[in-house]
């Protein structure tokens, strides 16, 4: 984890204590339960609980230290617990294994971090939305291998991303049940030393749902889910960051990050403004998606458990969480003070002489009885005099020239073809189907 690049709300959930308290209470409601099924004293659960809300500060650098001796950090812990409660601890962890300690930590921490996740595109499809309407029929060009296309709106293009959001939203939640999950079995998975009610309750309290079948761990196909679904979230992110990223450059500037008085754009040249943000983006997608592969190849571990899942766990999972919700919070930020600069916009999409208006005309032909064939090579061939005069050309006057085009079009007919308006009439209904008819 790398601080520039971190918020509290999620670092927090990633401390050595923070992982402590989860193990604790995972210890305790086990305890707990054993003492009502008589397995146990209850006065051991008691004493945990007293314990603990007396003394709820974990000393960290005591439990590291013992590890260092043990080299288990599972009987460290439950070594420093007991030398704080006392006799009633040696009633803890009563036919458990540590992975029921690790991996219900685990399932508990990924599940947080999930609901911080899903909170941070609430609040960037709450940007996105708002200026989508902004610029709902803002015209700028749409682009096709970076080539000048048809005409499309600004606002639609932020349709599209709240779109894409919303999946990822959809996406998460899922993901966040799929991992969720509480295994408190035993050895091997076959509740041998331990009853099945003590999953259940454990499961309960921490809210998790039980895993069906665990071996020694829960199985890693969850968690492979989990981190491919926080990479298609990367993904989204970079999607629009490179958008931005375009549309700053010099030779298009529709639009461009918010530059604050007093910030500087290079050591070298002073007039630049470079799209920072967005490809600082770019890069913690990078990160982000870096987690995939191990969780997918963390799926396959030998027999009923090993350890090699273990060690890479224990850097993607704070890595790709922390990263994804700094770069969520930091989109958000992008997008709400995008600046957006419609007359530049309306001028890239003049720029080709009514290129863009291309297919209007040759749609038109061919509905007044010209075969598609010539119709695509009446229109291409002024197109590409148009294209060859870098936009100087007129498409609109070179088309009503064309002794085959006027053959089957009137000069009104040609020129209704050239209207704007005409490529946004269905944006209406396109954004009902985003955002809802209301």
């Amino acid at each position: 984890m790398v601080p520039r690049y971190a918020r509290p709300a999620m670092t927090a959930l990633w401390e050595p204590e923070a992982r402590f308290k989860i193990w604790f209470e995972i210890e305790a409601h086990a305890t707990e339960k054993l003492g009502e099924l008589g397995v146990v004293p209850p006065s051991a659960a008691k004493a945990l609980w007293d314990w603990w809300a007396t003394n709820p500060a974990i000393d960290v650098p005591a439990i590291d230290a013992i590890e260092a001796v043990t080299k288990h950090d599972v009987i460290a812990f439950l070594t420093w617990v007991a030398e704080q409660v006392g006799d009633e601890a040696r009633f803890m962890h009563q036919g458990m294994t540590s992975s029921d300690v690790l991996d219900t930590c685990l399932a508990v921490q990924l599940a947080r971090a999930a609901d911080i996740l899903i909170e941070d595109i609430d609040k960037l499809l709450e940007v996105i939305k708002r200026r989508a309407f902004e610029h709902k029929l803002t015209p700028t060009i749409g682009r096709s291998h970076g080539i000048h296309a048809e005409p499309v709106t600004f606002g639609l293009k932020m349709a599209e991303a709240y779109a894409e959001f919303s999946r990822c939203k959809t996406r998460l939640i899922a993901a966040r049940e799929e991992v969720a999950t509480c295994a408190i079995s035993g050895a091997v998975g076959t509740f041998a030393n331990i009853d099945p009610r003590v999953e259940e309750h454990v499961a309960e309290k921490l809210g998790l749902a039980i895993e069906p079948v665990s071996t020694q761990v829960i199985p890693r196909d969850r968690h492979a889910m989990f981190f491919a679904t926080l990479g298609v979230i990367a993904s989204s992110i970079e999607r629009l960051a490179v958008e931005v990223r375009h549309l700053q450059r010099t030779e298009v500037l529709e639009a461009e990050e918010y530059f604050s008085p007093g910030q500087k754009g290079s050591s070298a040249m002073p007039h630049k403004r470079n799209p920072v943000l967005t490809e600082n983006l770019t890069g913690l997608a990078r990160v982000v998606r870096a987690a995939v592969v191990p969780a997918l190849e963390n799926v396959a571990l030998w027999h009923e458990r090993d350890i090699s899942h273990s060690s890479v766990e224990r850097f993607f999972g704070p890595d790709a969480t922390i990263t994804l919700d700094f770069a969520l919070a930091r989109l958000t930020g992008v997008i709400d003070k995008l600046l957006i600069y419609p007359e530049r916009m309306m001028k890239n999409l003049d720029k080709m002489g009514g290129l863009v208006h291309s297919q209007r005309v040759l749609l038109a032909l061919t509905q007044a009885g010209v075969s598609r064939e010539d119709s695509y090579r009446y229109v291409q061939r002024n197109a590409m005099k148009v294209w060859e005069s870098d936009g100087q050309l007129s498409l609109l006057e070179l088309l009503k020239a064309d002794e085959d085009v006027t053959a089957a079009l009137s000069a009104q007919e040609i020129e209704d073809k050239f209207n704007l308006d005409y490529h946004f009439r269905q944006v209406d209904t396109i954004f009902a189907r985003v955002f809802g008819e209301a």
